[in-house]
């Protein structure tokens, strides 16, 4: 049984719509190019068909037809004795590339040369110049044995006296036995009652007809053949004989005046005779007539047998979600009756996977590691799958290593994971996970979600990184990846998870704005806070001796990657300022490493700043608390953080911190009371700095404050609370199944 039959429809119907504009795309890039077609196809009637008698193929209306003319007319043209075809006009459904594309292939299965003339439809969509590149002139002439071949353009592209005057002078020095005339719009209505049927479907100007005509009884034109309309329809006016012939594919009515047919035209000495020749669609009467309503709505919105199909799978999708949104109620409320506790009770089985890891420093895998410790100290399983990097630990039983494809940076700090190998899936499976957290949406976070999805298990994701503000990093023009890719990846990725960890309110703001529909649970990352209250002085003073720090210097730190989205090209101007404005002497240590170190010590020493200004580089993770506890206040400048976690570290050591304004540093700043958030504002930023430094008081108080606000983020409570989470999602899942095996059983008694 199939589970959602609405969703397999709608996924049919996109499939159908990509293989359609795939298809399209190949008529229009793919196919080879041709020109001046025409001109080849009258050189070969002309030079095989010198005397009468001879027989052609007249076809009106062929508008792409596959099924009608290509598989039906076409191979019946092919096994007569025809020596060359002429469309009357409307051999494509518009006058679109992809349209003349499929036509040529189409007209090169014939065994014979063909000609076209210049119908409504060639000239629509723009296909005037297509047609004139491809084929030839609009109108044109040849002799063919003892025949003249007139073809004339019906839909005003070229001004119709121009056309009356050549036309003239052509007839008036013609001494041809036959006259043979194509104009792609008839002269004279059917007289039939066709759907649609209007006087524009007819040869207009008024003017334009009636010296038509007059030209063609004072020369003797013998036959002229036309289209546009969908019928059958033989009359003669002043000895000339007008044929409209509109059946040779598209739409007809399936009535005794339209039909599916073609002409077979035989020019002897004894004149011209023209055999029609209908070709049946076996169908029971009842059915035909049902066919002709069909065509009838059909025709209300024709565009072609392939734009047709596209249009209605566009409109199936468009129902299908039109559906979803109004007819099947939906509860955006959580489900207040999930209970957690007969997980909570039990030891879980955990999978993470992530792009980067211990040894890597950074904020994601510093982040990954505390969760990994808590869960562990509560009794859970958890494994890790990471790049490899060369200076790993040599036992770490609870990672799975994965060699690298790829890597990426300044210092090859980016690694892509080889996702292809089978090993990876066998150890997962072995491990029996009872949840998969994803910490990337793209490459191991993918394997992960599809992971989850073979051993049928949930999978949470934490939004850790605003890939926006890492365009730079991408391949890609970066206004396309930051406005557009990188918000729908995220919204894509975070729909196919069972549930989404952000760090703050902001950030599961901005995850609702860009249509994230999954359930979202707020919770910041833990921090040791313990670890920075049990610092020993002694540390500290004989790191400050080994910097070189004088006692009366107050000491500015910051801790971030050194790569162009944090921002530290502002903070190291700014300094410049406020070294300028301030007597109080500081000096800032910037803490991490990254591609552009060598450009921003240069940005340093070009400012004059190095004696005041350290650019550490990469401290480990363990002696972290020292340095942070050195400091006299912390600076930010980042704005692609979703929490700044190193800003609650530098609030558990008792920093003031002074920020811009950015979503994450929003949640966690308050502002007047641990710190300052300014917005990107170099003089308010340093107002705010040169405060802290010179104002003691305000520091103590703001730095009082900063350790209270921090005690509230410990990784205990950080593991448990993430712990939780993982209990509702099961709990959502067990309950989801529960419904469905409910709905089963019903479907079954019934």
């Amino acid at each position: 049984m199939i589970r959602n039959p609405l969703k397999l429809l709608f996924y049919l119907n996109v499939t159908v719509v990509l293989l359609l504009l795939g298809y399209k795309a190949y008529l229009n890039y793919f196919l080879p190019e041709f020109e001046g077609v025409h001109t080849n196809q009258v050189e070969a009637i002309t030079g095989t068909i010198t005397d009468a008698p001879y027989r052609f193929a007249v076809v009106g209306n062929i508008n792409n037809s596959v099924g009608m003319f290509e598989n039906r007319i076409l191979p019946r043209i092919n096994r007569s004795d025809a020596r060359f075809l002429v469309s009357a006009g409307n051999a494509v459904s518009n006058g679109g590339e992809d349209k003349y594309q499929a036509l040529y292939g189409t007209l090169g299965k014939l065994e014979i040369p063909w000609l076209l003339t210049f119908g409504e439809n060639e000239h629509s969509t723009f296909g005037s110049y297509r047609y004139y590149e491809h084929f030839g002139p609009h109108y044109f002439s040849f002799r063919v044995a003892d025949s003249r071949l007139i073809f004339l353009d019906s839909t005003g592209k070229t001004p119709w006296r121009w056309q009356v005057r050549w036309l003239h002078d052509l007839l008036a020095e013609d001494s041809s036995e036959h006259r043979i005339v194509f104009v792609g719009h008839p002269l004279f209505a059917t007289g039939d009652s066709l759907l649609l049927d209007d006087e524009d479907d007819y040869l207009q100007p008024e003017p334009f007809r009636r010296a038509l005509l007059d030209l063609f009884r004072q020369h003797g034109v013998d036959l002229v053949f036309s289209a546009n309309v969908a019928t059958w329809s033989d009359r003669v006016e002043d000895g000339t004989r007008f044929i409209t012939t509109g059946g040779a594919g598209g739409l007809v009515l399936n009535t005794d005046d339209s039909f599916y047919h073609y002409l077979m035209v035989t020019v002897g000495d004894q004149g011209i005779e023209v055999d029609m020749q209908p070709v049946e669609t076996r169908q029971h009467p009842v059915l035909r007539h049902l066919e002709s309503l069909w065509f009838f709505i059909y025709s209300l919105f024709y565009t072609g047998f392939l734009n047709f199909v596209l249009l209605v799978a566009v409109l199936a999708i468009l129902a299908i979600k039109l559906y979803t949104v109004v007819f099947r109620g939906r509860d955006y409320y959580p489900n207040y009756d999930l209970d957690p506790t007969p997980w909570l009770e039990n030891p879980m089985r955990v999978v993470m996977f992530t792009n980067n890891y211990l040894p890597f420093i950074g904020g994601v895998p510093i982040s990954i590691e505390r969760l990994r410790k808590g869960l562990a100290k509560l009794g859970d399983k958890v494994l890790v799958v990471a790049p490899t990097y060369q200076d790993q630990p040599a036992e770490e039983s609870h990672v799975l290593r994965v060699p690298s494809l790829l890597s990426m940076g300044a210092r090859r700090e980016f690694r892509m994971a080889n996702i292809f190998l089978s090993r990876i899936r066998r150890q997962v499976r072995a491990f029996r996970p009872d949840v998969i957290h994803v910490h990337h949406p793209f490459w191991l976070g993918s394997l992960g979600v599809f992971m989850a999805r073979l051993l049928n298990v949930p999978v949470i994701y934490t939004y850790h990184t605003r890939l926006e503000h890492y365009a730079h990093f991408v391949p890609l023009p970066g206004l396309l990846f930051r406005n557009l890719i990188s918000h729908a990846l995220i919204r894509r990725f975070a729909n196919f998870c069972d549930g989404v960890i952000v760090p703050t309110y902001s950030t599961e703001e901005y995850l609702r704005m860009i249509g994230v529909k999954t359930p979202t649970y707020v919770q910041p990352t833990g921090i040791d806070y313990e670890r920075f209250q049990q610092v020993d002085d002694e540390e500290v003073e004989a790191l400050r001796k080994r910097l070189e720090l004088p006692e009366d210097t107050l000491v500015l730190v910051s801790v971030a990657r050194l790569s162009n989205e944090k921002n530290i090209d502002f903070m190291i101007e700014s300094l410049k300022e406020v070294k300028q404005d301030t007597s109080r002497p500081f000096h800032f240590l910037m803490i991490g490493d990254g591609h552009q170190r060598e450009r921003l010590q240069a940005r340093v020493d070009e400012l004059g700043m190095a004696d005041c200004m350290t650019l550490v580089g990469a401290v480990p993770p363990d002696e972290m608390a020292t340095w942070y506890q050195l400091g006299d206040a912390f600076l930010f400048a980042s704005k692609s953080e979703t929490q700044g976690m190193v800003i609650l570290e530098a609030m558990a050591a008792g920093l003031p911190v002074v920020a811009v304004r950015s979503s994450g540093i929003d949640d966690v700043v308050q502002h007047g009371q641990n710190g300052y958030k300014t917005p990107e504002r170099r003089e308010l930023w340093c107002q705010r700095v040169t405060a802290l430094l010179e104002d003691d008081a305000l520091r103590q108080q703001l730095s009082d404050n900063a350790r209270a606000f921090a005690r509230d983020y410990s990784i205990e409570k950080f593991s448990g609370n993430v712990r939780e989470i993982y209990a509702y999602v099961l709990a959502a899942r067990d309950a989801e199944a529960r419904e469905h095996r409910f709905i089963r059983a019903h479907k079954e008694v019934d």
